[in-house]
């Protein structure tokens, strides 16, 4: 019983990610394709975190009677006090300053992006979002999904999940607030492998990370939420569609 109730949680956590990378991995670079992408992480993320609030608000005693779960959690854990919330927001800001600014060196777009060796900023194949290749309405369904999906998605696998089942399978044990430092480093270096820009990656990963401990889960999603969001804003305003 334990196993099959641990296996749904991580279902639970890691469903919506999971579907995010499978179709990223089955369709092509496309803005129709990323669109889809983001719709259908978006509803397996709505149905996780319906099917874990309606199972995690109660138990049922032997008697058959429904009572108030000492131990309940759901997907948004954390309640975002306006303190929370406004710190989420600068760790945002500041991470979308550190993501921008090293790409002014050629140094560091050639050699510190992926691939190595690459000018992602001087490409001349045009970007599959920009407007006047797919339209707006699929450039604003790329900002969209970028912002508003992705984002807490990520902060739920990454910080709320994987950080925490590498310190205890039973990963719903381990409070969020708890540093460990090895666990740490690795949810750091496994959300660098998902990012073209891995040094930006690292220092966003630590940041939210750190978010996440201190100030909730809630907090970090806030953070992730505020960088893709402003990233999104320079891409179109800017027309720096390497960044996309």
């Amino acid at each position: 019983m334990a196993v099959k109730r641990e296996t749904r949680e991580i279902f639970r956590y890691a469903a919506p990610f999971a579907t995010w990378i499978a179709l990223q991995t089955a369709l092509p670079a496309a803005a129709w394709a990323y669109a889809v992408r983001s719709a259908a992480t978006a509803l397996v993320g709505i149905f996780c975190l319906w099917r874990g609030g309606s199972r995690s608000c109660a138990t049922v005693t032997e008697s058959g009677k429904r009572v108030a779960s000492p131990n309940s959690e759901h997907l948004g854990e954390a309640a975002l006090s306006p303190l929370h919330l406004l710190a989420g927001l600068l760790v945002g800001v500041i991470v979308t300053v550190l993501w921008i600014v090293p790409e002014i060196s050629t140094f560091y777009r050639t050699w510190c992006c992926w691939p190595i060796g690459s000018l992602p900023a001087a490409s001349h194949h045009p970007s599959p979002y920009d407007p006047a290749v797919c339209g707006w309405a699929l450039t604003i369904t790329k900002l969209i999904g970028s912002a508003f999906v992705i984002a807490p998605v990520e902060e739920v696998f990454f910080r709320s999940f994987l950080y925490r089942w590498l310190q205890k399978r039973d990963f719903r044990a381990v409070p969020l607030s708890r540093f460990n430092l090895s666990a740490f480093l690795w949810m750091v270096f496994l959300f660098t492998l998902e990012h073209d820009r891995p040094f930006a990656a690292a220092l966003a990963g630590a940041l939210y990370g750190l978010a996440a401990i201190r100030w909730g889960l809630a907090s970090a999603i806030a953070a992730h939420v505020t960088t893709n969001l402003l990233l999104a804003l320079h891409v179109i305003f800017s027309n720096s569609w390497a960044f996309w």
